[in-house]
């Protein structure tokens, strides 16, 4: 399915004469490894959104307390609609009466690396192991480190579905939670909400 069908529902949720979100018309920039972005989103309900790069599009999670360093911790991660890559670098203000209307910063971004496997130990592509359920990967970001899985829960393909996020490894009692999104910082411009939201006149 090409990028301009996969979007079709995040642009339908947007008017982009009022929100400054991209609109995914800009070419993606090359790589060698896909890429993921971590941002916080101060909405209606504070959240985390975890996002993926798969083939020309951004998978999207919406994790209510973010991801966890501790392997001990289970996030719930509730599927959202594709967003495009030129999202990795979304951060401001949504304005008010927009979907998701609320102050966005980057909290982490980097590379990942696929680990899905069969049980034969052969590679699986990373779009068909999320299809099915239950997907790999380890994060070289700034802030987040090491192999992780979403798996799915509850839901089917045309159900609305539950994942979990998990930190993969022993549950160690000094791994690092989740931050206090409020005093968070952003990985590009070392901002946190409330700077955002002032800069764009909204504090």
């Amino acid at each position: 399915m090409a990028a301009e069908d996969r979007l079709r529902t995040y642009r339908g949720k947007r008017d982009f004469g009022r929100t400054r979100e991209p609109s995914g018309q800009a070419p993606a920039a090359g790589g060698d490894r896909p890429r993921f972005v971590v941002q916080i989103h101060d909405a209606r309900r504070m959240h985390f959104d975890f996002r993926l790069q798969v083939d020309d599009v951004l998978k999207s999670w919406s994790v209510p307390k973010g991801p966890s360093g501790d392997p001990g911790d289970k996030r719930l991660a509730v599927p959202t609609e594709d967003h495009p890559l030129e999202y990795e670098e979304f951060e401001g203000t949504i304005p008010k009466g927009e979907y998701g209307g609320g102050t966005v910063i980057v909290w982490d971004r980097g590379t990942y690396e696929p680990l899905s496997h069969d049980r034969r130990g052969d590679p699986v592509d990373f779009a068909e192991s999320l299809e099915r359920g239950h997907a790999t990967f380890r994060l070289h970001g700034s802030k987040l480190h090491g192999e992780y899985a979403l798996t799915r829960f509850r839901g089917g393909r045309d159900e609305e579905q539950a994942w979990l996020l998990v930190r993969k490894g022993p549950a160690r009692s000094a791994g690092h939670g989740t931050p206090d999104p409020r005093r968070a910082r952003s990985v590009r411009t070392g901002r946190t909400l409330a700077q955002v939201a002032a800069d764009a006149g909204q504090g």
